[in-house]
């Protein structure tokens, strides 16, 4: 009996994790095809403020798919940390090194080239 419960709890955190990473998802698209003007006319870091929640909303998806589908949860907590903290750090430091070139090809190229 109580391992039909514990299945029923798991088969419970699967389903709302789906419907967490559905929404986001959800949330993405919409904010990709209508593409606020309010949002993507606004500058905020060096990139339009659209870009910035994109890449929040997919730190947040990565963040859960490590923690619940590789288990995460269920290991130590020093493992935890440095597993999800180094990949959190990578990304952020990935996304601005892309963010500061494409901003400098843009600088220096733009003046030479359509970019249409």
């Amino acid at each position: 009996m109580a391992h039909e419960q514990e299945h029923n709890s798991h088969v419970k955190l699967i389903w709302k994790v789906f419907a967490i990473l559905s929404v986001i998802t959800l949330v993405e698209v919409i904010f990709g095809i209508t593409k606020p003007a309010s949002l993507h006319l606004t500058k905020f870091l060096g990139t339009s403020l659209l870009n910035i929640i994109f890449l929040i909303l997919t730190l947040v998806k990565a963040y859960y798919i490590t923690w619940f589908f590789m288990h995460m949860v269920d290991e130590k907590k020093n493992l935890r940390r440095a597993v999800v903290w180094t990949a959190v750090f990578l990304i952020c430091f990935l996304a601005a090194l892309i963010l500061i070139e494409g901003s400098y090809i843009n600088d220096a190229m733009g003046p030479l080239t359509k970019w249409d």
